[in-house]
């Protein structure tokens, strides 16, 4: 794996060809060592995972012990998918071949993430005698209930473009536009101001399981100490002198 920061933004990449970027204890400590690196960093905006290779991710290392081998790894699975969605800079997939399993996990736990048109998903696990069981965590919210029952029970391929109508990632792209839309998305990203786009990732995973009134007022509060803080004065200035914000990347 390797990992580097430019202008303000981490990029993650997945680099074991050999065996199609597969799930193993070892793939979840370098994406899980990264994701902390990059959290930890103050010059850091935006993350993008990527990879080398035909995969993205082909899911579960067969070759290896199966699940019981990923008890020691030192971040598990469950704990790579957690780190993407909480984490506060935004989480970018650049999926640029096949996502199988796992992989799709990864997929659908990014903030956003985009697949060359040529990439193929699927829920393979049925095939091998399991089921998606720790990634239905981070696919499900995304999935209608059809499509959900009809991916995990028949762990058919499905295109990039189907992926995207069901919701698993943001969209698809023609292959050789890959780049050019990642780079258009982390540009966007970048214009935003680093708390904001943090309390704007949290409305998303925490509003939709609140009450009405607990929504209400949990919003109201965080929407005056937005409106309060140094990065909306800073925003709101720029805006009226008609400069860019001090927090986007020169």
């Amino acid at each position: 794996m390797s990992f580097s920061v430019s202008g303000g933004v981490a990029t993650i990449t997945m680099d074991h060809p050999e065996n199609r970027n597969a799930i193993t204890p070892e793939l979840l400590a370098e994406v899980g060592a990264a994701l902390a690196d990059a959290g930890a960093d103050p010059a850091v905006r935006v993350v993008v995972l990527t990879h080398t290779g035909p995969a993205f991710c082909a899911g579960a290392d067969l070759k290896r012990a199966g699940a019981r081998s990923h008890a020691a790894a030192p971040h598990d699975m469950a704990g790579v998918l957690s780190a993407v969605m909480d984490s506060p800079k935004p989480v970018v997939a650049r999926i640029a071949g096949h996502c199988a399993g796992g992989g799709v996990g990864l997929a659908a736990a990014a903030d956003i993430s985009i697949a060359a048109a040529g990439a193929r998903f699927a829920f393979s696990e049925v095939r091998i005698g399991v089921a998606p069981a720790i990634i239905s965590v981070v696919c499900l919210p995304k999935l209608r209930r059809a499509d959900a029952l009809e991916l995990f029970l028949t762990g058919e391929r499905i295109s990039a473009a189907r992926a995207a109508e069901v919701g698993l990632i943001n969209r698809a792209v023609p292959d050789d536009e890959l780049d050019a839309a990642v780079a258009g998305v982390v540009r966007a990203l970048l214009a935003g101001a680093p708390g904001a786009l943090a309390a704007a990732k949290s409305l998303v995973y925490d509003v939709g399981g609140m009450e009405r009134a607990d929504a209400f007022a949990a919003t109201a509060r965080l929407s005056a100490s937005l409106f309060e803080g140094e990065e909306a004065r800073a925003g709101m200035a720029a805006f009226a002198r008609k400069e860019t914000p001090p927090w986007v990347p020169q």
